[in-house]
């Protein structure tokens, strides 16, 4: 067994289909097919059945399937062990970062750090911060950086804090709000509930929800074209985006804000490369150091 063919038996199980599992490895679908019947020759099994609308997996299959999130992470171990014997810092840093994170902060904070090691490359995994922790804990990743309330229970940093808005492109008062088309977006429960509490605390009505979106850069497409106002971390509205804003304020007049976390496990410390990206991430000011 190569390590590719873990990685195809983790995306088939994953996918169910053979199309789109040949799209997400950048391989042929007449590739995965030889790579499945090598590894049921080697193996003397059948690990997947064919059917109308994709592939099922036999007990046998699944099996071998389970076991490919183990194989794969101790090859990358093993990896990392042995780049680590020779006292260097390089190799492939696995990150997983939110999506506005990934935006606004980590371009600039990877080159910084690829400047200092450019032996250093990178894979990043783009998700919201809930998925953050999985990848954690199945070491798909060996950092993250999310956002909202962090309840990570090993090792974590505080990157910096940020105000919530409401951002419009026509003027608004507060108290005419309940009247005017909000926009929604998904986003983490914890900063969906401050959000729910400030209204709350604020209005007697609902509020009146226009249009729900799924990302928030496209809540903010919505916005800057005038149809609705919505509740942004402040980063995301800019001067030049021509928006009014308010900040909200809890019932002390203190600005509502939304904190950003690295976080890790303290055994990935271990490794060069990690050890190395974390003590730059530490030593830089986000509030001062990156620019919207």
């Amino acid at each position: 067994m190569e390590t590719q063919d873990w990685l195809i038996l983790k995306t088939l199980f994953q996918t169910k289909n053979i199309t789109k599992a040949a799209q997400t490895l950048f391989l042929s679908q007449p590739a995965i097919t030889h790579r499945l019947r090598h590894m049921e020759e080697e193996f003397g099994v059948i690990i997947v059945q064919r059917a109308s609308k994709g592939i099922h997996f036999t007990p046998q299959g699944e099996h071998l399937a389970k076991a490919a999130d183990t194989m794969l992470i101790q090859f990358r171990q093993l990896k990392d062990e042995l780049l680590n014997m020779e006292h260097e810092v390089t190799g492939t840093l696995r990150l997983g970062s939110a999506h506005v994170f990934t935006k606004h902060r980590l371009p600039g904070l990877l080159k910084t750090f690829k400047n200092e090691y450019p032996n250093v490359e990178f894979k990043v995994t783009t998700s919201r911060s809930k998925d953050i922790f999985g990848l954690l804990y199945k070491q798909d990743i060996q950092v993250g950086f999310i956002r909202g309330a962090s309840s990570w229970n090993d090792e974590k940093h505080l990157l910096f804090d940020e105000a919530i808005c409401i951002a419009s492109k026509e003027p608004f008062a507060i108290q005419d709000l309940p009247h005017l088309p909000r926009i929604d977006y998904q986003t983490d429960p914890a900063i969906q509930a401050l959000i729910d509490n400030w209204w709350r605390e604020t209005f007697p009505l609902p509020p009146l929800i226009s249009m729900d979106v799924d990302r928030v850069d496209i809540c903010k497409e919505m916005i800057v074209n005038g149809l609705g106002y919505a509740f942004l971390p402040d980063i995301l509205v800019d001067d030049d985006d021509n928006l009014h804003r308010y900040i909200i304020t809890n019932k002390s007049g203190k600005p509502i804000l939304r904190q950003t976390w690295m976080i890790y496990q303290k055994a990935a410390l271990e490794t060069n490369v990690v050890h190395a990206f974390v003590n730059c991430v530490k030593a830089i000011d986000f509030k001062t150091f990156f620019i919207k």
